[in-house]
C-alpha cells in the first residue's frame, strides 16, 4: 500500500481484494507468466473484469492455458474437456466478456483470460463490465492486450501444441526489476 493523492492505493499487487477491502477502484492488475513454451517465457500483464467474476484465492505454480476452440467462445467449445479444470484463452468479440466467462465456468475452467481481438493493441486495457442481463459468473475473468493473446495463440500453433503452461498469478512486486522477463514487443 502506498499513499497517493486520493488516499491509499494499490502498488502492483497481486490480489486485486486490496481495492476492494478499501473501497478503491482504480486501473489494478494481475501478472502471469508463461512458463512453456519457452519463446514467450514472459510475464504478462492482464486487468480483472471490473464488476463481475470471481479472484484467485490460489497461486497456480503450473496450470494449462487452453487456447478456447471456437476462440470466441460464444457457445458451445469444441475443446471443453481441455479447458475443464485450466484456464482458457478466449478472443474478444461475438459476444459479452460476461457470455465468454459463463461458458468457460459451464466447461469447468478455473478462469478466463480475454485477449483483445485487435492484434495491434499492445496498450490500451479494456474495462470488462457486466452485462444487462442480470446473470453472474464465479470464476475470474482477465482482459490481455491483442498483441500478447496474438502472440501467445502464435507461438502455440507453430510448435503445434493444444495449450501453453502458465504460473498464475505472479507477485511482481518480489521480482528485481531486472530480473522481469518482459515480452519485447510491449513497454512497461
Amino acid at each position: 500500500m502506498v499513499p497517493g493523492a486520493a488516499g491509499w492505493c494499490c502498488l502492483v499487487l497481486w490480489l486485486p481484494a486490496c481495492v476492494a477491502a478499501h473501497g478503491l477502484r482504480i486501473h489494478d492488475y494481475l501478472y502471469f507468466q508463461v512458463l512453456s513454451p519457452g519463446d514467450i517465457r514472459y510475464i504478462f500483464t492482464a486487468t480483472p473484469a471490473k464488476d463481475f467474476g470471481g479472484i484467485f484465492h490460489t497461486r497456480y505454480e503450473q496450470i494449462h492455458l487452453v487456447p478456447a476452440e471456437p476462440s470466441e467462445a460464444c457457445g458451445e467449445l469444441t475443446n471443453g474437456f481441455f479447458i475443464q479444470d485450466q484456464i482458457a484463452l478466449v478472443e474478444r468479440g461475438g459476444c459479452s466478456f460476461l457470455s465468454k466467462t459463463r461458458v468457460v465456468q459451464e466447461h469447468g475452467g478455473r478462469a478466463v483470460i480475454i485477449s483483445d481481438n485487435a492484434v495491434d493493441n499492445d496498450s490500451f486495457y479494456v474495462e470488462m463490465i457486466q452485462d444487462s442481463t442480470q446473470r453472474t459468473a464465479d470464476i475470474p475473468a482477465l482482459f490481455l492486450l491483442g498483441r500478447d493473446g496474438y502472440m501467445i495463440r502464435r507461438s502455440l500453433e507453430q510448435h503445434g501444441l493444444p495449450w501453453a503452461i502458465i504460473s498464475i498469478p505472479v507477485n511482481v512486486t518480489s521480482i528485481p526489476t531486472f530480473e522481469l522477463l518482459q515480452p519485447p514487443w510491449t513497454f512497461w
